[in-house]
């Protein structure tokens, strides 16, 4: 990504435009190529090993405001703003710090969504965000960054954690206490149903996550709510003010300040779970600056009055020593029945659904991204010098065009004597330069940027 981190004014020298398919910029051994997707934005520059830009998505562009609102929050807001505020106040010590931090959580959150912005506009027309950021950051050694990325986001990932907590709270809400094996069975079951909800149709996972994530938003507005009630004295809590005098008084230590930081964040994970789907949204950067924005706020502030309300209605000391989660501990001195705790439990479990829906709606668009490269980092040594070398050939990418649109690699073995013949008729990304989709392109391209100095109007 050299390319990109140095002025136009200091580029002259070193780059050159090519006549292929697609207009090319080579940058000492790599190669740029302007590619651009019917999703609104602008053309844009992406090294030519990585995935090719589906100019037509073939998920479609049924993403828009309501949707990039919901699919963070539903990724957001899990389990951890009904279970963790008792470990997070035992970590600050004090009700006034965990406060802080819970406010704190959302400028560093929104310092990092800046950051993957930044990145989003430079490429606006491809899915996958992080896959996509680190093919295109570091091209060398091909793929292999991107593959290792997405083969840790599956094998370190959360969502198997939030399955495990889906399948207790429903135990929870029938009251049976189960074995290690019924509830591993039913955290596989409830996984299941997720991942079949994501592959067979994609509208209708989207709509699932929008009104399970409007259901999380609506049980936050009830907490909050119901603690500003507490906090007025009209409800059984003898003493709602109790917890705020001397509201930072308490002992912390850098450890225990450190894991209440990290747990926050870790809550407000997911404030970027839409830029994972970018080639599905229609203007993109201009809409998740908005919308990622609305849903980041939104879930700021209700996590910060859940805070306030599991303050006014729970003794400090029984909140620091709970081994239930602060919301159960919430209702029952508020309501004081087990019933309100049981609906709770059906709220978290659902809430845990539907973050497990969120997480594979983005990390699908991850790793098929990632598929589309057709490399793993791995064997990269192996298959693309040792072999070719002893046995008279080169590896070629060439562009694989779907039924449906979809657009992927395949690496073709071109002899020796063939590589010059291949490359005459091929672009850097390994279009053909017959081929009517690769004229297209070039012809759209062209149309807005007439000459190699219009090149700056892409920055």
């Amino acid at each position: 990504m050299s390319l990109f981190r140095k002025p136009f004014s200091r580029r002259a020298e070193e780059t050159s435009v090519g006549d292929e398919g697609a207009r090319v910029i080579s940058d000492g051994g790599l190669q740029y190529v302007i590619e651009k997707a019917d999703n609104g934005s602008l053309p844009a520059y992406q090294e030519a090993t990585g995935a090719p830009v589906e100019h037509h998505s073939p998920l479609g562009y049924g993403v828009g405001p309501v949707t990039i609102i919901f699919v963070n929050i539903s990724m957001m807001v899990g389990t951890g703003v009904y279970s963790t505020p008792s470990t997070i106040y035992k970590g600050a010590g004090s009700v006034g710090l965990s406060m802080i931090f819970w406010a704190l959580g959302f400028f560093m959150s929104l310092a990092s969504m800046s950051v993957y912005l930044e990145f989003a506009s430079y490429f606006p027309n491809r899915s996958g965000s992080e896959v996509v950021y680190l093919e295109q950051a570091f091209p060398r050694p091909r793929w292999l960054f991107p593959t290792t990325f997405a083969f840790q986001s599956v094998a370190l990932s959360f969502s198997s954690g939030n399955s495990i907590v889906l399948a207790q709270y429903l135990f929870k809400t029938s009251g049976h206490t189960p074995t290690n094996w019924q509830l591993k069975g039913v955290a596989v079951a409830g996984y299941t149903v997720a991942t079949l909800f994501v592959i067979f149709h994609t509208r209708t996972s989207y709509i699932i996550s929008n009104v399970i994530g409007a259901v999380k938003v609506l049980t936050l507005v009830f907490i909050a709510i119901t603690g500003l009630v507490v906090l007025g004295g009209h409800t059984r809590v003898k003493d709602p003010h109790a917890n705020f005098v001397d509201s930072f008084t308490g002992h912390t230590s850098a450890y225990g300040a450190t894991n209440a930081i990290y747990k926050i964040i870790f809550s407000y994970a997911g404030y970027n779970n839409a830029f994972n789907m970018i080639n599905e949204i229609k203007n993109p950067i201009k809409q998740i600056r908005r919308n990622g924005f609305i849903s980041l706020v939104v879930v700021a502030i209700l996590y910060i009055f859940a805070n306030l309300a599991y303050f006014a209605a729970v003794p400090k000391a029984e909140l620091a020593a709970a081994k239930q989660t602060a919301a159960s501990l919430f209702f029952s001195h508020v309501f004081g029945d087990k019933h309100s705790v049981r609906g709770l439990n059906i709220l978290i479990a659902l809430s845990s659904f539907g973050n497990l829906i969120a997480v594979l709606l983005g990390t699908s668009r991850l790793l098929r991204e990632c598929g589309s490269l057709v490399g793993c980092g791995l064997y990269y040594a192996t298959w693309v010098f040792i072999l070719p070398h002893f046995l008279g050939y080169r590896l070629r990418q060439e562009v694989l065009i779907l039924e449906n649109g979809a657009q992927s690699h395949k690496l073709v073995k071109v002899p020796t004597e063939d590589v010059a013949t291949w490359d005459r008729e091929h672009d850097a990304v390994g279009r053909r330069l017959s081929d009517g989709d690769g004229i297209a392109v070039q012809l759209a391209v062209e149309e807005k940027f007439d000459g190699k100095d219009d090149i700056e109007k892409l920055h």
